[in-house]
């Protein structure tokens, strides 16, 4: 059974903006190494798209523009790059034609690996400078906040209740 989740102010003061920190930090970290980390031949918000159409695939244009919480014209200039990079692939969706549904191509999802994988390489060079204890207790840190994360977020001010 999971336990209630609990307020902000409930938190050690420090937990927030030390998470905030790594976030720019990994930030610093892909920028400083761009050549070796970057997102290149795509831009990062490109990148972004591609990561969402990857864990959605058939996700269609109105759907994709709401995950972003962007203009239709500004989602379809961002999947024509993309497209025409030879990462996406549209196609008529099977219930009703008019619609497109997005899908990475092969070279797409190849795409995407290899950013993983020059990441993680560098995350792994980072962890290896941490004891095993450390390496643990972060990895059970950031297992609980990618559940937390995927949860539907609540309005700030409001909770709801049990």
């Amino acid at each position: 059974m999971r336990e209630a989740p609990t307020s902000l102010h409930q938190h050690d003061s420090r937990t927030v903006p030390e998470i905030g920190q790594v976030l720019e930090l990994l930030e610093i970290a892909w920028e400083r190494s761009r050549g070796m980390l970057g997102t290149a031949p795509l831009s990062a918000a490109q990148t972004r798209v591609m990561f969402i159409i990857e864990r959605e695939p058939g996700i269609n244009l109105s759907t994709l523009g709401r995950r972003l919480s962007a203009a239709a014209p500004s989602v379809t200039r961002l999947c024509d790059r993309i497209q025409a990079a030879g990462f996406l692939r549209r196609t008529p969706r099977p219930q009703d034609r008019r619609e497109m549904q997005l899908e990475l191509t092969d070279t797409g999802i190849a795409h995407l690996h290899g950013i993983r994988q020059r990441r993680e390489q560098a995350l792994h060079q980072a962890l290896s400078r941490m004891t095993p204890d450390a390496q643990h207790a972060l990895a059970t840190g950031i297992s609980a906040l990618c559940d937390a994360v995927s949860e539907p977020l609540q309005t700030f001010g409001h909770q709801e209740t049990a």
